[in-house]
């Protein structure tokens, strides 16, 4: 891609600010798409649909507002992504437990993905933050209130 120091300005390639906009045929039909890669990334990280021009053939030329507009577009879903991400891997339930009902335990779940060896850890905190138990189990471990509860009830035993 780009280098910071580097602009480009052209019809249908804008390289600036950490991002390249660049005007593509829509392999879906007959119109155009605008492909938004950060720098140093192989995949764009958004694609959405381009206008056509006047003559209805060609795309409508790239220029400042709009590539603007798509910098903060493809900035935002990024971020987005990046906290759907994080929380589908890092997921807590706080469950009260126990026969009074009045002990309150967060348990949480930490998955680490991998390609070839994922890996998650579930572990139990009390009010006070203190460790109650941790525990390897298998990255596809549904963490939902009856499984918190069932785990803590259970004292902390290798789940279900």
């Amino acid at each position: 891609m780009t280098h910071d120091d580097t602009k480009i300005q052209e019809p249908r390639l804008w390289a600036s600010d950490g991002w390249t906009a660049r005007v593509i045929k829509n392999e879906d039909d007959d119109g155009w798409a605008v492909a938004m890669t950060r720098d140093g990334q192989a995949e764009p990280a958004l694609i959405g649909p381009w206008t056509m021009g006047r003559d209805k053939k060609n795309p409508k030329p790239l220029d400042g507002n709009a590539f603007s507009t798509l910098v903060k577009t493809a900035s935002e879903f990024v971020r987005r992504s990046e906290q759907q991400l994080h929380a589908a891997l890092h997921q807590s339930i706080t469950v009260t437990a126990g026969g009074g009902g009045s002990a309150r335990v967060t348990v949480h779940l930490d998955i680490e993905p991998d390609d070839d060896n994922p890996t998650a850890v579930l572990s139990a905190r009390d009010a006070g933050d203190d460790l109650l138990a941790e525990m390897r189990v298998a990255p596809s471990f549904k963490l939902n209130r009856s499984s918190a509860v069932a785990w803590v009830e259970g004292g902390f035993g290798k789940p279900k």
